[in-house]
């Protein structure tokens, strides 16, 4: 079977952890070695890569084509326009992509099933694509996607026309598929694939190893936060509660456009002392800073299915996070954690009390972890794709 999967959501050398968990469920289907795949990651187009622009320095910065892990990767380039981007973008980015589509048939890679992942504005470009080339067409959903984008109405109705022209649609948790049924898709298209975890890549290291190794306190209490600084993941939340757990430190891994703001925030507490800035971490060393942490913290107000929760599990570190979407899913047992009453300070204090008077055997934590395994994912895919020819 030849897969195309095209999503702009999907690492690159110039940031090498932007939506890896696509990457990795991409390269858990190869391993089975019934699958060739190839990749179509379009980018935004911008002519300059001076650090002074952010982001769209980023993009400028990717590389027209990379071979990741074994698998080759497109990188073609669309417009995104200001003010009508969000309604344009899936039009640009099917027109943007369409050539390198047929560059790789014409070199031999005939693909048969295109593999979509995040359903706007990637899905519906996709879903364009699927139409031009005749192809079968399997739209996953991740997030914010449908929990936040189909509020407009220009964007949900193009979701429902992909939906209804996909052949089937795939939810990282039955949340997000009950959530497009009631938009208005079929159920009978719609199927739930959990994303695993890669367990020989996290595994649990000796905590006070891992503090060394990371210039921490072996004898500190610490609270890892890991995620892009955004208002979203809610690190301010972890910040706000260190006012009211006055033994307790904080590291917070990821960087992002309110990294200024956070450092105000803690500073203005009275806590900065207490937070540790680790930037952003590459997976191969995330390991060691689930490791060190007591427990990990994650306060989002939107996850479809948060991979850093079973990220620290498989490295022996229970969790604290908003009941949310797929959370409930996650943390299901008490070695796995705890669930925040609400999405606030007090609600972490109090799970961070709750947790570290009794925490879980770190084996038990990691035994949880071991029953998300990829397999299950990998052989549902395998079985869904095959139905559909």
């Amino acid at each position: 079977m030849k897969l195309l999967l095209f999503s702009s959501l999907y690492p690159s050398a110039v940031r090498p952890i932007h939506g890896i968990f696509v990457e990795t469920r991409l390269r858990e289907l190869v391993k089975t070695g019934q699958v060739q795949a190839k990749v179509v990651a379009p980018v935004p187009w911008f002519p300059l890569s001076a650090p002074r622009f952010g982001e769209y320095a980023q993009f400028a910065a990717t590389p027209r084509f990379e071979h990741r892990h074994g698998l080759d990767v497109d990188h073609p380039r669309y417009v995104l326009l200001p003010k009508v981007g969000m309604n344009m973008a899936p039009y640009t980015m099917a027109l943007a992509a369409l050539p390198t589509l047929r560059r790789l048939q014409r070199e031999g890679f005939d693909f048969d099933l295109i593999d979509a992942h995040y359903y706007y504005p990637d899905g519906v470009a996709a879903g364009l694509l699927a139409k031009w080339l005749d192809k079968p067409l399997v739209v996953t959903a991740r997030g914010t996607d449908l929990n936040l984008i189909p509020q407009y109405p220009f964007p949900r109705k193009l979701i429902l026309q992909t939906a209804a022209q996909a052949s089937a649609s795939i939810g990282v948790c039955k949340a997000l598929m009950d959530s497009l049924a009631q938009l208005g898709a079929d159920p009978a298209k719609l199927h739930t694939l959990r994303n695993g975890v890669d367990l020989d890549q996290f595994t649990p290291e000796p905590r006070e190893a891992a503090r060394t190794r990371l210039g921490l306190n072996p004898q500190g209490q610490y609270v890892l936060s890991v995620g892009h600084l955004v208002e979203r993941k809610g690190h301010h939340i972890a910040i706000e509660a260190l006012a009211q757990l006055p033994a307790v430190n904080l590291l917070i891994a990821g960087a992002g456009p309110e990294a200024a703001a956070l450092k105000a925030l803690a500073t203005r507490l009275g806590v900065a002392n207490r937070v540790h800035w680790a930037g952003v971490v590459p997976q191969t060393e995330l390991k060691w800073w689930y490791s060190a942490a007591d427990a990990l913290a994650l306060c989002s107000s939107r996850e479809g299915w948060a991979n850093v929760l079973l990220e620290a599990m498989a490295c022996g570190t229970p969790v604290m996070a908003t009941n949310i979407w797929g959370t409930p899913d996650v943390v299901s047992t008490p070695a796995a954690g705890l669930l925040m009453e609400h999405r606030d300070a007090p609600s972490l204090a109090w799970a961070w009390r709750q947790l570290h008077a009794d925490l879980p055997c770190r084996a038990a934590t990691r035994r949880h972890a071991e029953t998300f395994s990829w397999d299950a994912t990998t052989q549902g895919q395998l079985d869904l794709f095959r139905s559909l020819f």
